[in-house]
């Protein structure tokens, strides 16, 4: 077995033994970092439709050879989280994320994480 071989073996055991939890944030991760936030830059708006996501899932998708169910799971913990709110069909990042927005920032999601859950 090549040394390589031996990596991939020794990391895809690592990666089964992810909890739930790691799982969650790394679906959260992806979708917000991948289609959520280059989304809202995009539109330049703080919020977007629900059209607007499809298409811009449905691209990632395509271009990353990918499940649209894996991204779902994503976007609703990102609506869970607190971090998209949603009225009708318009869904809209959370208040503090807008000067972010605004300076067309890329914004990871471990800066999302602590900025909504700073208390000022």
């Amino acid at each position: 077995m090549t040394t390589a071989a031996v990596e991939d073996a020794k990391k895809e055991r690592r990666s089964r033994r992810k909890g739930k939890h790691a799982y969650s944030t790394e679906n959260r991760r992806m979708v917000w970092e991948n289609v959520v936030w280059p989304l809202i830059l995009k539109v330049n708006r703080s919020y977007f439709t629900l059209k607007e996501y499809h298409a811009k899932r449905d691209e990632f998708c395509r271009l990353n050879n990918m499940r649209p169910s894996k991204v779902a799971g994503g976007f609703v913990s990102l609506l869970v989280k607190g971090i998209l709110g949603r009225e009708k069909n318009i869904y809209s990042i959370h208040y503090r994320l807008i000067p972010y927005m605004r300076k067309k920032v890329n914004l990871e999601y471990g800066l999302v994480i602590r900025e909504i859950n700073t208390k000022r």
